[in-house]
Order: C-alpha cells, then sequence, then structure tokens
C-alpha cells in the first residue's frame, strides 16, 4: 500500500497568504500613508485570529501586556482628557490591538513554510524598493510623491510632500534591520542592505529630519553588538531599556543643570519644553499618574503628548504602568539571547532599539499607526525566527 500524502496545515497555508499580502502593502504603506499600518496590521491579526496561543513561553508576555491595557483603561476614571467620540477612546483601541496584533505574531509563527520564505522575500525586496525610492525622493525634493498627488488631482505643497514622505523614513529605519536578516534567511543577497539604509539616512538629512539619521547607526551598532555577544548582550539591552524606561525623570533632572534646552534647533527646544513641564506634572501624581490620555489635556504646554515615550507613561500611568513597561521590554529582549551567534536575533534587537530611541524622542506612546509598526517589526521577526530553526532542521 501507498503511504499517504501529508496533510497540508490549512491554517498555515491562510495565514501565509494573509501575511504575504500584508508585506506586499508594507512599502506603499510606508510610502503614501504611514497611518494605513493600523487598520492593516490589525486586519491580518483579525483575519489570523485562529491562530491565536498564549504558551508557557509567552505567558509572563502576556500577563504584562493585559496587565498595562486593563491599568490604562482604569485610568480613563481619573484623567482629565475625555473623548468625545468613539474614535478617540484609547482605552478601547488598546483593548482591540492587544489580541488582534498578538494573533498576527502567532499567526507567523504558524506560516507554512513555503509561504514563509515568499513573506520574508516580499518584506526585503519591497523595502529595499522603497529605500530607492526615498534616495530618489531626497534628490528631488520628493517629486514623485508631488508628481502622484499632482495626477490625483490632489496637489501639495513642497514643504508639506517632504514632511509627509520624512514620516515615512520613520517606518523603514524601524523595520529595515529585522526585514533585512529575515530576508537573508530566506535566500535574499545581503547587498539589500544599501538602498534601506541609505535610503533612510539620505532622505531624512535631506528633509532635515535628524531621528531616523541617527538610528541606522544606532541598528548597526546595537545588531552589531548581538551578533558579537549574542547570550549577554539582548539582555543587557533589556535591562539598559526597563532603567531608561522608569528612570528618564531622573536623566532629565540630571542633565538640566547642564542647560538642556539651551542653544538647541527649535523641534528640540520645544520637546525639552514639554519635558520639563511632564516633569513637574509627574511630581504630583507619581504613583498612580493623570490617567490615560492626560497629555492631551495640558495645552499648549504639551501638544498631544510629551515627545517622550517613558515621560509619557510617568505623567499618565505613574509608577505601576511605567514598570509594567519595563517589564515588556525586559521580557522581549531577553527573547533573543542566543547560545549562538544569530543574524535574526541581531537585526530584531537593533530593530527593538530604534523602537526604543524613537519613542523617547519622537512619537506617542498610544499612536496607533506606531503600535502597528512595532506589531509588525515583531510578526517579520517570528517569521524569520521559524525560518532559522527550519533552517537548523534542515
Amino acid at each position: 500500500m501507498s503511504e499517504a500524502a501529508p496533510t497540508r496545515d490549512r491554517l498555515g497555508i491562510w495565514c501565509g497568504w494573509v501575511l504575504a499580502v500584508a508585506a506586499a502593502f508594507t512599502p506603499l504603506f510606508a510610502w503614501l500613508g504611514p497611518l494605513g499600518f493600523a487598520p492593516l496590521v490589525g486586519l491580518a491579526g483579525l483575519l489570523c485570529l485562529p491562530a491565536l496561543r498564549i504558551s508557557g513561553r509567552e505567558a509572563p508576555l502576556a500577563v504584562v501586556l493585559l496587565f498595562v491595557v486593563a491599568w490604562a483603561a482604569l485610568s480613563t476614571l481619573w484623567s482629565p482628557h475625555k473623548p468625545d467620540e468613539l474614535e478617540d477612546y484609547t482605552a478601547l483601541k488598546l483593548a482591540l490591538q492587544a489580541p488582534l496584533y498578538w494573533a498576527a505574531w502567532w499567526a507567523a509563527k504558524r506560516v507554512d513554510p513555503g509561504l514563509r520564505r515568499l513573506t520574508l522575500l516580499i518584506f526585503a525586496w519591497g523595502l529595499a524598493l522603497y529605500g530607492v525610492v526615498l534616495l530618489i525622493e531626497a534628490f528631488t525634493g520628493a517629486g514623485i510623491y508631488q508628481a502622484l498627488r499632482n495626477a490625483l488631482d490632489d496637489p501639495i505643497r513642497p514643504d508639506l510632500a517632504q514632511k509627509n514622505i520624512a514620516q515615512g523614513s520613520f517606518a523603514l529605519a524601524l523595520l529595515w534591520p529585522v526585514a533585512l536578516a529575515g530576508g537573508i534567511r530566506a535566500g535574499a543577497p545581503a547587498w539589500l542592505a544599501l538602498p534601506m539604509a541609505a535610503g533612510t539616512a539620505l532622505l531624512a538629512s535631506h528633509f532635515l529630519t535628524d531621528a531616523p539619521t541617527l538610528a541606522v547607526a544606532l541598528a548597526m551598532g546595537v545588531g552589531g553588538m548581538v551578533l558579537v555577544w549574542p547570550r549577554s548582550a539582548p539582555r543587557a539591552f533589556g535591562v539598559a531599556t526597563a532603567l531608561l524606561i522608569v528612570g528618564m525623570p531622573l536623566i532629565i533632572l540630571a542633565i538640566r543643570p547642564l542647560g538642556l534646552g539651551q542653544q538647541l534647533p527649535e523641534s528640540w527646544a520645544q520637546r525639552v519644553g514639554y519635558w520639563n513641564y511632564a516633569l513637574a506634572r509627574i511630581s504630583e501624581h507619581p504613583w498612580r499618574g493623570w490617567g490615560l490620555d492626560a497629555s492631551r489635556a495640558f495645552s499648549p504646554h504639551i501638544q498631544l503628548h510629551p515627545h517622550n515615550g517613558p515621560l509619557q507613561l510617568w505623567l499618565e500611568l505613574g509608577l505601576l504602568g511605567v514598570s509594567a513597561a519595563a517589564l515588556v521590554w525586559v521580557f522581549a529582549f531577553r527573547r533573543l539571547a542566543r547560545g549562538e551567534r544569530s543574524l535574526v536575533a541581531a537585526g530584531a534587537a537593533a530593530s527593538a532599539a530604534v523602537y526604543v530611541f524613537f519613542g523617547a524622542v519622537s512619537f506617542g506612546v498610544w499612536q496607533e499607526w506606531w503600535l502597528a509598526l512595532g506589531a509588525l517589526a515583531a510578526v517579520i521577526a517570528a517569521l524569520a525566527d521559524a525560518e532559522g530553526r527550519d533552517d537548523v532542521a534542515d
């Protein structure tokens, strides 16, 4: 009798196609509309909900994330910010994002091997092509973007076009390290790093956006250290990130006597003003914080958020929320510790470091598209990690 043909994992195939489509849209959304990452990753998680699992290894991380969401929701009871419309309820968004993004992450672990490799290649080649587009945009003053808007009968001022394109460079700065590592694992050439990194750095420098350019150097440094010290470096970065989050108010206070805020560019001077005001409010409610989205109630002293994630956590969620957020990063980095050198772990650690860096100087903690991009980086890391395990097994 002939042996029965092995049954294919239908859910793994379904999740593979869902994530492959998400990978194909990633460079397009980064270029034309980064806000679209929230519905993109959310829809991917919704379609992959049957893949959602919580294993013993992931249980501590899941518990801490659940606590953050629950504490944030509870803090709305004393928050001075009261949303007027349903779409402004951050607590509701977090309650939806947490399971959907977790499902997308677990779907990446379940993907059919052939589709997993395809998805990793789409991410790598797509982001490399996006890097080339950014290089062209840098030397043409966002010429492609403006031409597209004109063709759609939706013209835009050159300065606004450059601002929009610059925002997309943050997405590439975050995703390229882990996408490159996953792509190489799946068979993509290593030279794809050149258009990814160069597109990010050159566009940012041409459009006077400092953070993405600095992030490229940071990613290279962190990735290199994880390659050299694969077991100790990720754990050290986890501890360092936790200390940064918990100790941010003390850090600001320590460097204030050095003239923090003097002779800085306008954007950075404005940030420092937000930070100083946030410190004063944190001292009034250090334990429980002012409540979720309280930053929005402190205009004009703070516009939307303090542009410093750790300070925003202190301001809104107090010591309990800050401690939980610090634990999230400890668990996340510890997962990347390996007994031997791993390009995937190095790429994932580099992207994680960039996320922490941007969160400390640019974006609000609860911005949907930014949370979605962080989840997408985790999805790529899970795909690449699974691809690595298959290679070892082979």
